[in-house]
């Protein structure tokens, strides 16, 4: 059985991994679906870990994971992009709710890691919002590049590892919290085909 409340960086970790390999070999126990835990956590939540994901259908992260109501903070945007919205998001799941763990979960193929690399190439960005979207990815295609890289996915984890980065870097709160061993801050890079995920980055005590 799953851990139902894991209250450290690692317990949590490891209970999110252990969701995975049960979701890529078939044997989901669907943890925390019934209507026991519906009316166990309608007064209060408490997640052990907030998400922040790309918006991909295909990414679902209760699913991926194989948790279930009140386990996952989520907060999803196309390439897992992060403005002040997000920031926020994240730290009310840290400080507020008490989330000992954040997870940036990236993925192969990731349209928004294409469409900033076909933007570098192309030398325009796409117009209207997604353009910014582009715009807030593409230092991590021209990183990526810098370094000799030339695969999407290859992006894709730089994107992940740039993003967990910035997350502690711009958040005095989340920076503060790892700094204590009280949070970790992990970036995941999730095979469509497989199911799997594969750690790309990390601050804190994870194992």
């Amino acid at each position: 059985m799953p851990d139902v409340d894991p209250s450290s960086p690692a317990e949590a970790f490891a209970a999110l991994l252990a969701g995975n390999t049960r979701f890529v070999r078939g044997e989901r126990l669907h943890p925390n679906q019934d209507a026991d835990r519906r009316s166990e956590s309608a007064p209060r939540q408490r997640p052990f870990a907030v998400l922040l994901g790309c918006s991909d259908s295909r990414l679902a992260a209760e699913i991926i994971f194989d948790r279930g109501l009140g386990d996952l903070f989520v907060v999803r945007t196309a390439g897992h992009v992060a403005g002040p919205e997000v920031l926020g998001s994240i730290e009310y799941g840290v400080s507020v709710l008490g989330a000992p763990l954040v997870v940036v979960l990236g993925h192969d193929s990731c349209g928004a890691v294409t469409a900033a690399a076909e933007a570098e190439r192309g030398g325009a960005a796409p117009a209207g919002y997604l353009g910014d979207v582009v715009e807030r990815v593409m230092p991590s295609v021209l990183a990526a590049r810098a370094s000799g890289c030339s695969e999407v996915d290859q992006f894709v984890d730089e994107h992940i590892r740039r993003s967990v980065d910035g997350l502690v870097g711009r958040s005095v709160l989340l920076a503060t919290e790892v700094a204590a061993g009280r949070c970790a801050v992990v970036g995941l890079s999730y095979r469509l085909g497989e199911g799997t995920v594969n750690r790309v980055a990390g601050h804190g005590p994870l194992d």
